[in-house]
């Protein structure tokens, strides 16, 4: 099993620095934004016009892969996402910046298919879920490291972004100089998304969910904890507490996902996180430190919900379809991720901060019904034990 974990670390390094820098830029631009009074409406469309593109890239970075291979596309990826940020530090209006987004966007998408299908195709189902736990854990601990780095620029000034684009480029490194065998480019064939959502519309659903809740938090949960008067030492502490929350459960829901049903663990998920979110709908007035703990709690339930999903998604589908349904799974997380933000901050421009995670407990008790109601299309939510 550790062999097995080392030889994919080229990849889980690279997934590291990129979500590291990922990491940094998403508090960034909340942080940024709202000293400068932008709106929160406003703010949800530049982290939404990422996922924007997140969803142009599924397309993208399947016809990039199947016509380039894994590690070109990465590549070429990497360096048009440099290059998006590096314009955000020569021109900041709106503008150019939510088009800057969208192709940033649509670039990371296609490197996160590469890296995905890679693990994909090259693991089993029993090892799945743990594996792939691995690989979230890095991503994690980057995103929690980049949100904390924020600290360092207590001026709000360009030079984190230029650390994004440092970041982006020396996620190349790893990929390109990998002895890992190189996953062979799938053949060329039309996305059929009536054949995925067929076998696993649980999975597409849970990735639709949970990009809304995974994207609205990420660009709106420092508005959140400005506007309950705290600064950005606590906006750091809040954000770094959900997701290494979520990071050091992954490794545990993995080894649980691995032997009972997935789907089952996403309604739980759901449930708890609906719990826990209607504390924070502004009724109390919580101390920080009570907001810290359901941070911890919010990040293991809702940071675990991609991985259960991508590996439920995996465990029925053939190895010849996983690039398309790495690039469907993508899709379905990129739209949710895009309109969340947008209906979240339209919640909280007219009702106020507070409302943000009235919008999360109304997408937790979505997803568990969808889950509830679309799982019954499989007789079976468990890992499936199947050779490849």
């Amino acid at each position: 099993m550790f062999a097995t974990i080392a030889s994919f670390s080229s990849l889980f390094l690279s997934n590291f620095v990129m979500l590291m820098g990922i990491g940094l830029f998403n508090v960034y631009v909340g942080v940024s934004f709202t000293a400068e009074h932008v709106s929160a409406v406003w703010i949800g469309a530049v982290m939404s016009a990422y996922y924007l593109g997140l969803v142009f890239g599924g397309r993208l970075g399947y016809k990039l892969i199947v016509r380039t291979g894994h590690v070109r596309a990465f590549a070429a990826s990497a360096a048009a996402t440099t290059v998006m940020v590096l314009l955000q530090t020569l021109i900041q209006d709106i503008y150019p910046v939510l088009a800057f987004r969208v192709v940033a966007g649509a670039a990371m998408a296609v490197q996160f298919m590469v890296i995905e299908s890679w693990l994909n195709e090259q693991i089993e189902n029993e090892n799945r879920g743990r594996i792939f736990a691995v690989y979230l854990v890095m991503g994690g601990l980057g995103t929690a490291i980049g949100q904390s780095l924020i600290t360092l620029y207590p001026s709000l000034d360009l030079r984190p972004l230029t650390f994004v684009a440092i970041c982006h480029v020396v996620g190349l490194i790893p990929i390109v100089w990998t002895v890992r065998l190189h996953p062979a480019p799938p053949k060329p064939a039309p996305l059929d998304f009536k054949y995925f959502f067929k076998k696993v519309p649980a999975a597409l659903g849970t990735m639709f969910i949970a990009g809304n809740i995974s994207g609205s938090f990420y660009s709106l949960a420092p508005v959140y904890i400005v506007g309950r008067s705290f600064g950005t030492p606590e906006v750091a502490m809040f954000m770094s507490t959900a997701v290494i929350s979520g990071l050091l459960a992954q490794w545990p829901m993995g080894w649980l996902s691995d032997r009972v049903k997935r789907t089952r663990l996403i309604q739980i998920n759901a449930s708890i996180l609906s719990v826990v979110t209607i504390l924070l709908w502004g009724w109390f007035n919580l101390p920080f430190w009570m907001l810290v703990i359901a941070a911890a709690i919010s990040g293991v339930t809702q940071f675990t919900l991609y991985a259960l999903a991508m590996s439920y998604a995996n465990d029925n589908i053939p190895a010849d379809r996983r690039v398309g349904l790495s690039a469907v799974l993508l899709i379905g997380y990129g739209v949710g991720a895009c309109i969340g933000p947008l209906l979240a901050g339209a919640v909280m421009r007219s009702a106020g901060s507070d409302m943000f995670y009235v919008f999360m407990s109304v997408c937790s008790v979505i997803l568990f019904l969808t889950v509830r109601f679309l799982g019954r299309s499989r007789s079976d939510g468990r890992a499936t034990i199947v050779k490849q």
